[in-house]
């Protein structure tokens, strides 16, 4: 493990509406999720207006989720996180399988696999995202287990378009494998999706990612999403195959969940004439503390 890197990430989310609307219960995940590898050192959440109620909780996942209620009407309605931590860094890492997993395909435990069920059940079962998948196996002879999962995500990197997409939802995988485009959550949602096809259990991320000056990383401005895998031997290991990133180099988790919608960073409600909303403005900064 190397030294850490500190980093403060700003997370601003404006809604704004050309009349003043009453709001509804709105549920917030931008703490990360601290650990061996990330140390929460400061954090501050601002909301205006002022909710009449704030308090937090664990989701089922174990996220930590804040929750605000709100009095009277406004036109506009801003979540702002700022938050410094201490991220620990794995260059290149080396992950030790157990010597029954190194090679696809293998059976969990009995142990893990009742702990998986859910990780393994698939939400877009589909024939095309079943043979894109049987691509990456070898032609004859074992399939290596992390090989494959690294020829996955470097396809998605390297053969796919990113592009940005700010309204809600995913795509569903066969869709981006159709189109070859997408946003960081569709492709996680494709990979997931595509591994849990092969036998694998996989849950979905939310977070965010620390672009340095000079970069070619994707994903930077807004909140991002990636896959882990379960892996025995090695627990759960991030792929991001917007970048072609194996383990947490850059990535910093703030929600998991077995699908993406049960990661959402934000979501609540509002009460007014429909044509009022004016729009939501995100901006997302992760910037290093030299």
């Amino acid at each position: 493990m190397t030294e850490p890197q500190r980093l403060t990430v700003r997370h601003l989310s404006v809604y704004r509406y050309s009349e003043p609307v009453r709001f509804g219960e709105h549920r917030m995940m931008f703490r990360p999720r601290s650990s061996h590898d990330l140390r929460l050192v400061t954090t501050q959440l601002l909301i205006t207006p002022t909710p009449a109620r704030l308090y937090w909780l664990h989701d089922v996942f174990d996220n930590s989720v804040a929750v605000a209620t709100f009095a009277g009407r406004a036109k506009e309605l801003r979540f702002e996180s700022v938050l410094t931590l201490e991220h620990f860094e794995s260059p290149l890492p080396d992950y030790s399988l157990e010597p029954y997993a190194t090679t696809w395909p293998f059976a969990y435990t009995n142990e893990e696999a009742s702990d998986l069920v859910n990780a393994r059940n698939r939400q877009y079962p589909d024939r095309d995202v079943d043979v894109w998948a049987r691509h990456f196996l070898a032609a004859d002879g074992p399939t290596g287990t992390m090989s494959l999962l690294r020829a996955m995500t470097l396809e998605i990197k390297d053969n796919f378009s990113y592009v940005r997409r700010n309204e809600k939802g995913v795509y569903r995988p066969a869709d981006t494998l159709r189109h070859r485009s997408g946003s960081c959550r569709d492709f996680a949602v494709l990979m997931m999706d595509a591994v849990r096809s092969l036998g694998l259990a996989a849950r979905f991320v939310s977070g965010y990612i620390f672009v340095p000056d000079c970069d070619t990383t994707q994903g930077g401005g807004a909140t991002h999403a990636w896959v882990q895998i379960y892996l025995p031997g090695a627990g759960w290991v991030d792929f991001d195959p917007t970048n072609s990133i194996i383990g947490n180099r850059h990535l910093i988790r703030v929600a998991v969940a077995w699908n993406y919608y049960q990661a959402l960073p934000l979501w609540g409600t509002w009460h007014g004439a429909p044509h009022s909303f004016g729009g939501l403005e995100v901006q997302v900064s992760v910037t290093e503390d030299r």
